[in-house]
């Protein structure tokens, strides 16, 4: 008697304008310890020559096809679009970035986890960003860990274990049950998706390196560095999960607790002066979670950073002033 064929999985890459990067992703995949997989690479409008590397390799191995939108998308959706393509018959889903790529025995060991623990819906590993091994905080050999206890420490302890897109397994089901799969309105969509599902999910945990995310200008994660995009995220994970996740004790001290840290840091940022575009975001995301722009927090996180910085006396006075004078006109208007 034959075993049974080993699970297929949808592999799928959302592309704009990556032909600097996107031949090493190819090679990635194909360069797998684990075949039976298929492959799709959606290009969003790009304007290099990302449609030609990708049509190249397609040419040459027939579990890769192209598709092209028609009109741009934004990133998120066009990470939801990607999704849309993979197959009926898949039994788990790999999103692999256009500028990142994955180590050979990714697909292989994703797979065997899952398969042996159904209970699992995510499977996660140690990610390497530029030189630097991330997603380390679980205590080896956890490889189950009960979705709502990760969730959990991710909300009380800020242990980060999900990492991106690049970073994880998905059983495919729970993709094609959810459509749109991410939040389009959310540039941290991985994370609430993993809330989202790890309310009735374990999440799979390998203690290996087996994803790579590339460190550069202009990646959704330098954007969201820049604009830490991270404590409006957190707020919303609060909002929409934390009773899920918490008691109602420890939502109540856990958003007083975010909502003061994230004045603190705005506070912060008013000394250094921030341009028009953070604010702009950050005024946003606070009426979005109901909480609003309130300038006196504003003004007690600045001096939160002020008495802060006296710690370096060299620069505590000229911060001062200027956290007055910003006060000032802040309060004026």
């Amino acid at each position: 008697m034959n075993p049974s064929p080993e699970p297929l999985v949808s592999i799928v890459t959302p592309v704009h304008n990556e032909a600097e990067f996107l031949a090493e992703c190819i090679e990635s995949v194909l360069a797998q310890t684990y075949q039976n997989w298929e492959y799709t690479i959606v290009d969003n409008c790009s304007t290099d020559r990302s449609v030609d590397i990708a049509r190249q390799y397609a040419a040459k191995d027939r579990r890769i096809r192209v598709s092209v939108n028609t009109q741009f998308l934004r990133a998120i959706q066009n990470f939801n679009r990607a999704l849309r393509q993979i197959s009926p018959a898949s039994k788990y889903c790999k999103i692999v970035l256009g500028d990142d790529w994955i180590f050979p025995e990714c697909l292989e060991r994703m797979v065997a986890l899952g398969e042996s623990h159904p209970s699992v819906g995510i499977v996660g590993a140690y990610a390497l960003a530029g030189r630097q091994i991330e997603l380390a905080g679980l205590p080896y050999p956890s490889d189950v860990v009960d979705g709502r206890e990760i969730c959990r420490k991710h909300l009380l302890e800020k242990l980060y274990v999900f990492g991106t897109q690049n970073s994880v397994l998905y059983r495919a089901d729970l993709v094609r049950k959810n459509d749109p799969f991410y939040n389009e309105a959310n540039i941290h969509a991985d994370t609430e998706a993993c809330f989202a599902l790890l309310r009735t999910w374990d999440f799979g945990f390998i203690h290996q390196v087996l994803t790579y995310t590339r460190v550069r200008a202009g990646s959704l994660n330098s954007i969201a560095t820049s604009l830490q995009t991270n404590l409006p995220a957190i707020l919303h994970l609060l909002q929409t999960y934390g009773s899920d996740y918490l008691t109602p004790e420890e939502l109540d001290v856990s958003l007083r607790q975010h909502i003061s840290v994230y004045y603190r840091f705005l506070g912060k940022s008013l000394v250094l002066s921030r341009d028009k575009k953070f604010w702009d975001y950050h005024k946003k995301k606070l009426a979005e979670c109901g909480i609003g722009f309130s300038p006196m927090r504003l003004a007690r996180g600045a001096f939160e950073a002020f008495w802060t910085a006296t710690l370096n006396p060299l620069q505590s006075i000229a911060k001062g002033v200027r956290v007055l004078r910003l006060r000032s006109k802040l309060l004026r208007h």
